[in-house]
């Protein structure tokens, strides 16, 4: 995979694996440091294995992006789908969240983190829900045009 050029960018990943949006609310005041510019949201996968209500999700999301936009930190969120396993109605609950929460707050959206892996063969682990090195190759293949365009409006703010 091709390095690509963040310029004076730090990046600092504030992921857990296994973490809910409810983990990820719990910690959010603390893991994103005073004077952090911008912030790549991407919660919510292990709430919709989990089962946990959508509503609840959304309310947590909802939470975190407020006390960001409060301390004047830029955002860029990143939805995810429900797994199939879950069923259309908690799919047709789960899935507007990120849309609805992205028009809510004015917030740049990239509509689903796993485009282009998860229905393709030989893109995920064994496990069929995680991304392998090809999957994730292709996450940012697809994904990094936004990114870098996020990171450049940030850029351009601060001037």
């Amino acid at each position: 995979m091709p390095r690509h050029d963040t310029g004076s960018t730090d990046r600092s990943p504030g992921g857990v694996s296994g973490d809910t949006s409810s983990g990820g609310l719990g910690r959010i005041d603390w893991s994103v440091p005073d004077g952090t510019d911008g912030v790549i949201l991407e919660l919510g996968a292990n709430d919709a294995l989990r089962g946990i209500a959508p509503e609840q999700t959304e309310k947590n999301l909802d939470a975190m992006i407020t006390r960001l936009k409060a301390r004047n930190i830029a955002i860029y969120l990143v939805g995810i789908m429900a797994p199939p396993n879950m069923g259309s109605d908690y799919a047709q609950k789960f899935n507007p969240i990120y849309e609805r929460l992205a028009k809510k707050h004015a917030l740049p959206l990239y509509p689903f983190f796993l485009d282009g892996v998860t229905t393709v063969a030989g893109m995920q682990l064994e496990d069929g829900m995680h991304p392998n090195a090809k999957g994730v190759a292709a996450m940012v293949e697809k994904s990094l045009p936004s990114v870098e365009a996020f990171l450049g409006d940030i850029g351009s703010q601060q001037k």
